[in-house]
């Protein structure tokens, strides 16, 4: 059915799209959708950094900026939500137009500028509230050009302070490849003084290009390792004419970080991302070194009936291959081949 009504939704702005659909998300009922995409099996259950998932499907961070969909997401049938990116200080963002689908390549560029609500309205969003599913949020530094240096970590350290209580991780997006300051902390000695400043409570990812340099990303990792960060998302998106890459011409960059990040550290904790489009590539994420995945630009090409595909999908790979669980298969491509 959303292949029938897709060549009509592409024929609005994405961003006009994904207001109407965050609008929809909001105004609809969601049980018929859990009765519709509802499926789960025993072998996706797996536990990450202490907290229980019940499959390893998530939504990554950009889709459900400001918390807003987060009572009708799980109906589609994710196993977690991470939402934001959140800053500091709200931001109204880049100027418009600034999100952009590339058809042929079954991609989208993302220029939007970290636009949100900010760290105290999202505080008040979802204090106090009670989720069956984990909750990660993402955040970054103000889009500010004048907050840098050690007012960029103060920045930081205050959405992490303020965030903290209502996540059941904190992902820190050192990597955003759409402001022009935006990518404060890649560099090792600034992220060592972030990291220095910061005790989130919570466990702690680092979102990080896939294009670094092999030296970029060990510094990265050294740093990281140094100071107990519980794991990583990878990817980020890849720079874009000033904007963000996702995608399908993301898959093979972020699956290759993976495997080498999983195979240069003692069986880090990896949250996949980046050309999701089916079971298998999400198999493809988990057997290079992903404990969970995450889709974003798969959903807006394949629809909302792509999370309970991949679930399905996932459970019938493993167990072609023999896994009675999904925390079986993290790493064994990488770990047969030795890469």
């Amino acid at each position: 059915m959303y292949k029938i009504i897709r060549p009509i939704l592409f024929q609005l702005d994405p961003e006009k799209a994904h207001e109407a659909a965050i609008w929809l998300g909001k105004s609809l009922w969601s049980r018929p959708f859990s009765w519709l995409y509802h499926y789960e099996h025993e072998c996706l259950r797996t536990n990450v950094c202490g907290i229980d998932f019940t499959n390893p499907v998530g939504l990554a961070a950009g889709f459900d900026k400001n918390a807003e969909l987060v009572d009708f997401l799980p109906a589609l049938g994710f196993g977690f939500l991470e939402v934001g990116s959140v800053t500091a200080k709200p931001s109204a963002g880049n100027p418009r137009p600034r999100l952009f689908r590339i058809p042929a390549e079954e991609a989208l560029v993302n220029k939007m500028g970290l636009n949100n609500i900010g760290a105290g309205e999202m505080l008040g969003r979802l204090q106090g509230r009670k989720f069956s599913f984990p909750l990660g949020i993402n955040i970054a530094k103000t889009n500010d050009s004048t907050i840098m240096g050690d007012k960029a970590i103060e920045d930081m350290c205050y959405t992490i302070q303020k965030i903290s209580p209502v996540a059941d991780y904190i992902t820190l997006n050192i990597s955003c490849p759409n402001t022009k300051d935006g990518k404060t902390c890649e560099d090792s000695d600034q992220l060592e003084e972030l990291l220095a400043a910061i005790t989130p409570g919570k466990p702690l990812f680092i979102k990080i290009s896939p294009t670094l340099s092999y030296k970029m990303l060990d510094g990265i990792l050294s740093v990281a390792e140094n100071y107990g960060v519980n794991g990583y998302v990878l990817s980020n998106t890849i720079t874009h004419s000033d904007g963000g890459l996702s995608g399908k011409p993301l898959r093979e960059k972020a699956t290759k970080i993976i495997q080498y990040v999983y195979s240069h550290l003692d069986h880090p904790t990896i949250i996949g991302v980046g050309g999701i489009f089916s079971a298998e590539d999400a198999y493809e994420k988990i057997k290079a070194g992903a404990s969970l995945i995450q889709v974003y630009t798969g959903l807006i090409y394949e629809g909302p009936g792509l999370v309970k595909k991949i679930k399905k999908g996932l459970v019938t790979l493993l167990e072609r291959d023999g896994f009675s669980s999904v925390r079986e298969a993290v790493g064994s491509y990488t770990e047969s081949t030795g890469e």
